[in-house]
């Protein structure tokens, strides 16, 4: 794409924005920081799912303030109410249970009945008895519930162990370990992989795999209790690059004989256990075995009698790393084919395969990224999923065949379209944003038709005075197209000066700049669009380093976190202001967390004839003070790659600080410690260097509740006075 059509591009998101946007009422910081998720956040029909394995929705709106459960047909997209809370609530007086104030999450069994949580009871509802029951209840503590579909028996853990939860109250205990530092039924591996829980029901719910770890050889980390008088240590294991990690096992639980058989998963100890996959006749287990280094993959496949090694499916390896983040896809329940989601060509893709490992053929192929498989067909035919096939920047749902690997577009329309799959396969609900666009929310079937139009979202900013905001694809020396986001005061003008803030991330598993709603991320969103209003340009740009643009974009960075990215903020922020003579080069500043933090400070202090001001939240200070398998997988460990850490560490550049400079941390930070800023205050201090420095006891690595306006407004006086 040539600048010339890059510009025209921006111009025309620039014209349709400054038409959406041009009202009057001013946009508050208490807006920005409190109402994203509430009354400014774009209408959505709450609760929309596929019931179990219907080809019917369901939905709960309020009508005349009262809230209803809706349930739809996939065939026409009619709607029927079927349940009111002021019905459910006198059901749940009539079985001598207490009534609840809004509609309760619901979980779908069959057509007529859900299950629902209310407080530590599971009652079940039946739609057609018009009653309610108490299927179980807890208690005593417990944690991490997870619920089994066909047999709704809870696995929970209390303490470090981990329980069973039948009907009526009946607990059984799985596991017994007394030993501090043993923990069952948790997530194992710093919930790295796409591990975020600890136990994994069979498809017929008559197993229970789960994680076990050994952590007494991981370090303690210090962490301090500032309530209590006097202050308490409560210590919790944190491991740090290179140092020891964790050791896992798996065990299998059988529900019907009480007995727990362990994988044989072998040496090394400290290997990463990630991707846990049911066959879906629960003969088998699969597990892909990460080694330490990470960049050696291995596909195993388990016997659930024996706990023994059947077979080693496939092994995968890379330079740099490898990182499987999902398990194996069984074409219809079928236990002989599934499908495995792999980058070894360069990009996300599927690939086909015979249980026995045997390669069948590479399904997807391109220069594009699948980011999500939905399901597939009744008859196996067909699988779905969601992809960053025409931009980078858009998400579209796709159909391939499985056997002559035609590919179809299913959804329609530039932007972020986000869907679910019925289980047949024949229809899909589809959420679809813009930037321009708060969503609109339609029924397709497969073969493309439309059936109904369920929601268009009014605009929740109706109203407001906002600023402009355009995505603005930049192409770098090498060809590489760069895409950012530009946020233009509500009443520009190309004549004037403007000061400008860089928000940045560029850290792995990230994409902040999407043709979604707003161009959003999440809660950070409306507060660049007040700093907008109060006479900011505010400039985003992903990185080499980010997600969904290929292996080669993302590996960039491997071993040197922090210096490719910075070259290619620095690169982006040049041409904006060759191509943008109204930016203020005096006053430029830049904000970011986390990794953004990291970023943040990396530039104020390696570019500081750029960056007037910058603002660093809850930021990595130096890699060798982070955990392992983040760290290692990106800059191996501080004894293999010293000049890598040694590069990307911001202590390295004390003495380069000018300007000034702000860092804020939350003292229970379990991410990124407080240890980070402490050692940059004490290195700033002994160069002789000013900044400022904030901490919020208590928080941990989000400032999150009411003290996130105290968080905005923080900020924002600080660029007011320094920028």
């Amino acid at each position: 794409m040539s600048i010339g059509k890059m510009k025209n591009v921006a111009g025309i998101f620039l014209l349709i924005l400054s038409s959406l946007f041009a009202q009057n009422t001013n946009l508050t910081l208490q807006d920005a920081a409190l109402k994203w998720r509430t009354e400014l956040a774009p209408k959505r029909l709450k609760q929309l799912q596929w019931i179990a394995d219907e080809d019917r929705f369901s939905y709960v709106e309020d009508i005349d303030s009262v809230a209803t459960l809706f349930v739809g047909r996939g065939n026409n997209g009619k709607t029927r109410a079927v349940l009111k809370l002021m019905d459910l609530n006198r059901w749940l007086t009539v079985a001598g249970i207490g009534e609840m104030k809004r509609f309760p999450a619901v979980h779908w069994m069959d057509a007529h009945r859900f299950w629902f949580w209310k407080g530590d009871s599971m009652l079940i509802s039946n739609l057609k008895k018009k009653s309610v029951t108490v299927h179980t209840f807890f208690s005593g503590k417990h944690a991490h519930p997870d619920v089994a579909k066909k047999s709704l028996a809870i696995a929970f853990t209390r303490g470090n162990n981990l329980y069973l939860l039948l009907e009526g109250g009946k607990e059984i205990a799985v596991t017994r370990d007394s030993l501090v530092g043993i923990v069952n039924g948790q997530t194992v591996h710093r919930s790295e992989f796409g591990i975020y829980k600890g136990t994994f029901w069979s498809p017929e719910n008559h197993y229970l795999a789960f994680y076990r770890k050994d952590e007494r050889m991981v370090t303690d980390y210090p962490y301090v209790d500032f309530t209590t008088r006097p202050a308490q240590a409560k210590p919790a294991k944190y491991p740090m690059a290179g140092m020891k990690n964790h050791i896992v096992s798996i065990g299998i639980y059988d529900i019907r004989t009480g007995t727990t058989t362990w994988l044989q998963t072998g040496e090394p100890k400290d290997q990463y256990l990630t991707n846990l996959t049911w066959s879906p006749d629960e003969k088998y287990l699969y597990v892909a075995h990460v080694n330490r280094d990470q960049n050696h993959m291995r596909l195993i496949q388990y016997d659930v009698a024996t706990g023994k090694a059947v077979n080693t499916l496939f092994e995968e390896t890379d330079a740099k790393y490898t990182e499987p983040l999902t398990g194996l896809f069984f074409i219809h329940k079928d236990p002989r084919r599934f499908l495995w989601l792999s980058r070894r060509d360069g990009w996300n893709h599927l690939y086909l395969y015979r249980s026995d490992g045997q390669l069948m053929k590479q399904l997807t192929k391109g220069e594009w990224e699948i980011t999500r498989v939905h399901g597939f067909d009744k008859n196996g035919a067909n699988v779905f999923f969601t992809a960053a096939k025409e931009s980078p920047i858009h998400r579209d749902l796709y159909r391939v065949n499985l056997r002559n690997g035609k590919l179809t577009r299913l959804s329609s329309g530039n932007g972020t379209h986000r869907v679910a799959l019925s289980s047949s396969g024949k229809f899909f609900l589809d959420i679809f944003t813009n930037l321009t666009n708060p969503g609109i929310t339609t029924l397709f079937s497969t073969s493309g038709k439309q059936i109904r139009n369920l929601l268009t979202s009014p605009n929740p900013l109706k109203g407001y005075r906002i600023g402009r905001g355009s995505i603005l694809p930049l192409e770098m020396k090498d060809g590489t197209v760069l895409y950012s986001r530009l946020i233009l005061p509500p009443d520009f003008d190309p004549a004037r000066r403007y000061p400008l803030i860089v928000y940045v991330y560029g850290g792995p598993h990230s994409q902040l700049v999407r043709d979604t709603w707003l161009g959003g991320y999440g809660s950070w969103m409306l507060w660049l669009y007040y700093l907008a209003n109060q006479g900011y340009v505010v400039f985003t740009v992903d990185n080499h380093g980010t997600s969904y643009r290929g292996k080669a974009f993302e590996q960039a960075t491997f071993r040197h976190l922090g210096t490719v990215e910075i070259n290619d903020q620095l690169a982006a922020l040049k041409q904006l202001i060759q191509t943008h003579p109204y930016i203020d080069t005096t006053r430029i500043g830049v904000i970011g967390w986390s990794y953004g933090g990291f970023m943040a400070t990396s530039l104020k202090l390696r570019a500081p004839e750029v960056f007037k001001a910058a603002i660093g939240g809850a930021p990595v200070i130096d890699w060798k003070y982070y955990e392992t398998v983040y760290t290692e997988r990106y800059m191996d460990t501080p004894e293999t790659n010293p000049d890598g850490y040694k590069e990307s560490s911001t202590l390295s550049y004390v003495d380069s600080l000018k300007g000034k400079l702000f860092l804020i941390q939350g003292t229970s930070d379990n991410v990124v410690m407080w240890q980070h800023t402490i050692l940059f205050v004490n290195a700033a201090i002994k160069a002789g260097k000013q900044l400022d420095y904030f901490i919020y006891p208590g928080h941990k690595h989000g400032i999150v509740g009411k003290d996130r306006f105290h968080l905005l407004q923080r900020m924002t006086m600080w660029f007011e006075k320094n920028l």
